[in-house]
């Protein structure tokens, strides 16, 4: 079972990555804040749709990125909340800041999908 967070926790997160760094605080739409976090729970037929942490990691982190549940830093939490989940899921990656901004700028204009995003952690792993 991987570790998550819940809604409160990754908002309030939210809150601190926007203090630290600019922009607009606030919740634009909390359902799909939390449509987002819960995705990668879905099932189909009793079988995980997303079966590995990375998998689950990736869908979260995009989803956070391409549903815009915020009001700003949107691309900025999909990306904190895929290191943070990482990290509490024991999964080790190796990139550099450069690095974490391209992959945020290609989910949110459509270049990377889910699974680029899977592949990215993967090529990524330590």
């Amino acid at each position: 079972m991987m570790n998550t967070l819940t809604l409160d926790q990754l908002i309030l997160f939210h809150e601190k990555i926007v203090a630290k760094t600019g922009g607009s605080a606030g919740v634009r739409d909390v359902g799909l804040i939390e449509s987002a976090l819960r995705k990668a729970e879905a099932t189909f037929g009793g079988q995980d749709l997303y079966e590995t942490d990375i998998q689950k990691i990736s869908v979260i982190a995009y989803s956070l990125i391409k549903n815009h549940g915020f009001v700003d830093g949107n691309k900025r939490i999909g990306v904190a909340i895929m290191l943070l989940l990482l990290k509490m899921n024991m999964i080790t990656i190796s990139y550099t800041q450069q690095e974490l901004v391209d992959l945020g700028l290609k989910v949110a204009d459509g270049t990377y999908n889910e699974v680029d995003v899977e592949n990215w952690i993967s090529e990524h792993s330590v």
